[in-house]
This record gives C-alpha cells, sequence and structure tokens, in this order.
C-alpha cells in the first residue's frame, strides 16, 4: 500500500464572516492510499485559526504519516493524537480503500436514498439586511432549524433580528439556534442570555470563549438557555480530560466536529461520554468540501440522532466536488443515481 497526500484551495461563493473574521478562501488537503487496482480518499480538514493541528509542522506530520503508512489505521491513529484532522482523513481513507465505492463508506437507508437527514440552515455573519435576506431564503427553502452566528454586529440588532423572527414564526414552527463563537465577556454573558431566552431558542454555541472552566461551569448551572460546547471541545484529546472537561462543566449540550476533535472515533468517544453524563449531542461539519462532507454524514445518519445536524455548508464553495449530496426541505439526501466529480 502507498500513501500521497495533496492541498486544495475551496474558494468561497460569498465571503462568510465568523467572529474570526472574514473567509474567502480555505485550504484543505487529501490523503490517497492506493493498494492493488484500488484507491482510499480522505479528507483532512485542518481549520486555520481553530483548529488545533493548525501548526507549521502540519504538511511535514501529513508526509510522516504517507511515509509510515505501513504501520496501519491504528498505530496511526495513536501516533496523530494532536493532529485530529490528520486523524479524520486516515479514517476516511482505510474506509474508502476496504468500500465497494470509494465514496459509499457507511451503506444504508440514507446512502440507497431512501432517507434523509434533518439539518439546520446556517445564517452567517453580516449586516442586518444580508442576515435578514439569508433569513428569508432559508425560511422559503423549508428549514425548520436555523442556526444564527451572532456576535460580530450590534447585540441590540441580533436581538432585532431574534425578535422578527419570532414575529411571524413561533418555536413549534421554526427552532432557533444562535452561536456566539465565545464573542461574550464572562461578566456580561448572563445577563445577554437573559436576554436572548426570551425568544424561546433551542441554544447558545459557546456564549465564551474557551479555557475558561470555572466561568462556564457557572454559565451552564444558572442559564436560563441550554448552552452547547463546541470550541471548548479542540485540543482535548485523552479520555480522561475529556470526562473531567464535561463533569466539570456540565453543559446542555455539545457540538462535535470530527475534523476537529479526531474523526468518527474521537467523535464517538465525546458521545459515549456525554451520554453517560446526560448530555446531549449533535454532529456538524466544518467547512469541509463535499468529500469530508459525505465522510460526517453517512456516519452521523448511522448514529439515529432525532436532532438537527450541522451538515449543510457543501454549496459555499465555488469549486467543490460535484457529489450524490442534496439538501432540499431542510434535509440532507443522498441521490444514489448522481456521479461523483472528483479531479484535484
Amino acid at each position: 500500500m502507498t500513501a500521497t497526500f495533496q492541498q486544495y484551495i475551496l474558494n468561497f461563493k460569498q465571503a462568510s464572516g465568523t467572529s474570526r473574521g472574514i473567509l474567502k478562501t480555505k485550504a484543505t488537503w487529501f490523503i490517497f492510499l492506493k493498494k492493488d487496482d484500488k484507491l482510499g480518499i480522505g479528507e483532512c480538514g485542518l481549520f486555520r485559526g481553530l483548529s488545533c493541528d493548525d501548526r507549521p509542522d502540519y504538511e511535514g506530520k501529513l508526509q510522516w504519516t504517507c511515509n509510515n503508512i505501513h504501520l496501519g489505521l491504528e498505530t496511526l491513529l495513536e501516533e496523530l493524537t494532536e493532529f485530529p484532522s490528520i486523524q479524520f482523513g486516515l479514517e476516511q481513507a482505510f474506509k474508502s480503500l476496504e468500500s465497494n465505492s470509494a465514496f459509499e463508506l457507511f451503506p444504508s437507508e440514507f446512502t440507497r436514498g431512501n432517507d434523509s437527514i434533518v439539518i439546520n440552515g446556517l445564517i452567517w455573519m453580516g449586516t442586518e439586511a444580508f442576515m435578514k435576506a439569508q433569513i428569508k431564503d432559508k425560511i422559503e427553502a423549508g428549514f425548520n432549524c436555523i442556526k444564527m452566528k451572532i456576535g460580530a454586529i450590534d447585540f441590540n440588532t441580533e436581538l432585532a433580528l431574534l425578535k422578527s423572527i419570532r414575529k411571524d414564526f413561533s418555536s413549534k414552527d421554526i427552532e432557533l439556534r444562535v452561536d456566539a463563537n465565545g464573542a461574550f465577556s464572562p461578566s456580561e454573558a448572563l445577563e445577554k442570555l437573559k436576554r436572548l431566552s426570551d425568544f424561546d431558542l433551542h441554544s447558545i454555541e459557546q456564549p465564551i470563549k474557551q479555557g475558561q472552566f470555572d466561568a462556564m461551569a457557572s454559565l451552564c448551572e444558572q442559564t436560563p438557555l441550554a448552552i452547547a460546547l463546541d470550541e471548548e471541545l479542540i485540543g482535548v484529546h485523552h479520555v480522561t480530560k475529556r470526562e473531567e472537561l464535561l463533569q466539570t462543566i456540565n453543559p446542555q449540550y455539545i457540538i462535535l466536529k470530527p475534523s476537529l476533535v479526531g474523526g468518527w472515533s474521537g467523535s464517538q468517544q465525546w458521545i459515549d461520554i456525554a451520554e453517560h453524563n446526560n448530555i446531549g449531542w449533535w454532529i456538524t461539519s466544518a467547512l469541509e468540501s463535499n468529500v469530508g462532507l459525505n465522510a460526517i454524514s453517512q456516519w452521523t445518519y448511522t448514529l439515529k440522532s432525532t436532532l438537527p445536524q450541522g451538515l449543510g455548508t457543501g454549496r459555499l464553495f465555488t469549486n467543490n466536488f460535484e457529489s450524490p449530496l442534496l439538501v432540499e426541505n431542510g434535509t440532507l439526501h443522498y441521490q444514489k443515481h448522481t456521479n461523483w466529480n472528483f479531479n484535484i
């Protein structure tokens, strides 16, 4: 078996605003495994400024991985603890290699086109007019769950946007989630959560920056609004540390991005700990191409979660790969008769 890797630059259709700035492009890497006449493909979805493996030696570690592919998946995953996106790329590539089809990794009613995954519609940060237009588009597109990124514009303007949605749609019509990406300070967070709770929101992701365990634990204890940890999970690699974090903070939910927490195996470990502590969870993509999104989606379907998942980012890029994935009426479908067009 041989292994190689290659970088690919994804271009956003429209510059996308986050609390970390405006994104116009996103680099990603692909691992290719070859054995006899079979090919395995996996995406290493590094997220600059967010992934714990955003390091100068990233490509060096990819090369090391390819040079040592003979060690096998289990050993490599142990060696790559500090590189969760490479772990996930490897998991995909090995699964792809052993599958009948390079991209059908978990055959199911989803990949057979008989079932779908309920997802949330994502509202990117921007001007009030831009965010209003997105909200209108998502509702018209049939989404019953909308996730709005907040923290970049004036808080009162964001509250007004939420109020305008609730004026026309109750929580029975539209489930609203907000994602603060750590934008609130600990001193103001509880008051802001109280004001947000007036709009019957499902949850808020990461109200304060990660790493403030005592402040986050206090918030989760007092909050009138369910809190979901996101960035808080990044860089926490070992099971004892993961258990300690969830038992200390005791959030209402955790959100798992496989590219950022060690792939399917890392995500499953978090899920097991969360369920043991009566903490809810859902899965979210992290701006991967359709290759990574496909791998996350097929696996997510097997988990049979009843919550809307965060898997609708495939149409953000001008140069994404044609795939069977299709978002329709607020759900993600797999059109089994649609061919992949994977060329880099």
